[in-house]
């Protein structure tokens, strides 16, 4: 296994302060936002580029370009700003959320903003990770459609599929895609209490013991069927971001996972 971090691990840390966690933990390969925290608002790109040359690091995706699928207003224009600094910085792709407000979106709509996004991926060497969100309201919950739209904009080579460890499980989807995953995304849910159809990002926390999202035997699965890239941390809890010791945190949930995994491997 191959762990990534995502910054909203750690929000309230600087970008090299980031990093330089990062590099204690033995990991070299982050993901970086424009929300918690909102680099691309607050960096230029040539700084986010030079700090990730100082401290080894690897930048996966830019987290996220959102609602990709309502290809309309003032998106075009973000995309195409978004996918320059990704270009800038040294970002390898653009995550791709879909609309999320309880309002559909149409297959041919999903395609015609894959066919949009396409050019302005191609022309700057970059990924487009389409992450399907399970929630309820999500205009595109399941992995299976995100495929078939990606094919029917002749979009193979330029995109792939996020798979969301939380995501898979809220939409009950059981399929697997490993050779168009591009990137896992790993969070927990350990509240016994709420149910799975009204489970949100706020009860998003590390990986451990607790959790009831099957994450170890998705990333058993995933690696099973030949899965070869990172699995990227990305919890959404409060309490992970006012932890007072968030690196600690960090740490046993990578010990935990690698643990997990190799047991269930003997």
């Amino acid at each position: 296994m191959r762990f990534a971090l995502n910054h909203i691990c750690t929000p309230k840390l600087s970008l090299a302060e980031f990093f330089a966690l990062c590099r204690r933990q033995g990991v070299t390969e982050v993901e970086i936002r424009n929300d918690i925290p909102d680099i691309l608002g607050t960096m230029a790109p040539a700084e986010v580029r030079a700090l990730a040359e100082e401290y080894g690091i690897t930048i996966l995706s830019i987290n996220a370009l959102y609602p990709f699928n309502a290809w309309s207003g003032d998106l075009p224009a973000r995309a195409e700003a978004m996918a320059d600094y990704a270009a800038s910085c040294g970002a390898k792709a653009l995550v791709m959320c879909p609309l999320n407000d309880g309002t559909p979106v149409s297959f041919e709509d999903t395609v015609a903003a894959l066919q949009a996004m396409k050019p302005v991926l191609e022309a700057r060497g970059l990924t487009g990770l389409v992450e399907p969100l399970g929630f309820p309201v999500s205009s595109l919950r399941l992995k299976s459609v995100a495929v078939k739209a990606i094919e029917a904009a002749d979009g193979m080579g330029t995109y792939k599929l996020m798979h969301d460890t939380f995501h898979h499980h809220l939409a009950s989807e059981t399929e697997f895609f490993p050779e168009i995953t591009g990137l896992v995304h790993l969070s927990g849910v350990a509240d016994p209490e709420v149910a799975v159809e009204d489970m949100l990002d706020a009860h998003r926390v590390h990986v451990d013991g607790a959790d009831r999202l099957e994450n170890i035997a998705q990333i058993r699965k995933l690696i099973e069927l030949g899965y070869q890239g990172a699995f990227s941390v990305e919890p959404f809890a409060e309490e992970v971001h006012l932890a007072k010791d968030p690196e600690a945190q960090i740490a046993a949930s990578l010990a935990y996972m690698r643990e997990a995994v190799a047991a269930a491997d003997a």
